[in-house]
């Protein structure tokens, strides 16, 4: 049996989902209001298949809860400017991966598994171990597919090319080649033709 249709599996997708689901953060999805995490998360499945149809159980169960109940810890709650962000970022990692922990052991995943999909959420190994890269070329789509265009009026290009050049090269050549077949706006497309060049 393939581990999308283990009844744990399907079990534990839906659990993260149902949690994802208590965002009051909306984003319009088909003309309809959604939970943002759970939109992203929707995302974050949808990119790792396209990227690796092949992606291992550890990685499916990461995709989904990557940003786990993130608006419980907002970027407000710690300090302005970057050592604050950093800080939340750090943290918000760690968070995750222990509410995801919670939810794996309560569905009777063993440590091995656990700690795989720890291992991905806290980032450890990228750009050397590949499951960890996948996620991150997923993270990646997700910000330049559903959120990248949003920002263009709220920062300056400057900013702008600097973020995506700091995006690009957390990409692999695959998150990379993905990346450049995006459907952008004329004005989107320029900025990162110019954080290429």
């Amino acid at each position: 049996m393939h581990f999308k249709e283990n009844p744990r599996f399907i079990e534990t997708i839906a659990a993260f989902d149902a949690l994802n689901a208590q965002d009051p953060n909306r984003v319009e999805f088909e003309g309809k209001p959604m939970p943002k995490e759970l939109h992203d998360a929707y995302a974050m499945t949808r990119w790792v298949e396209a990227l690796d149809p092949e992606a291992s159980e550890a990685v499916h169960l990461a995709a989904r809860c990557q940003h786990l109940c993130r608006w419980e810890v907002p970027r407000s709650s710690y300090p302005e400017g970057r050592g604050g962000y950093l800080k939340w970022r750090s943290d918000l990692k760690k968070w995750h991966a222990q509410k995801s922990a919670e939810i794996l052991g309560a569905h009777a995943y063993d440590s091995t598994m656990i700690e795989a999909v720890s291992t991905i959420n806290l980032k450890e190994g990228l750009k050397s171990n590949y499951e960890v890269q996948l996620i991150e070329d997923a993270l990646c789509l997700v910000f330049l597919e559903t959120q990248f265009e949003s920002y263009l009026d709220q920062w300056d290009e400057a900013k702008v090319i600097r973020i995506l050049q700091k995006t690009w090269a957390k990409m692999s050549a695959r998150g990379h080649a993905a990346a450049l077949k995006l459907k952008l706006s004329d004005r989107a497309s320029r900025l990162v033709q110019q954080a290429l060049s």
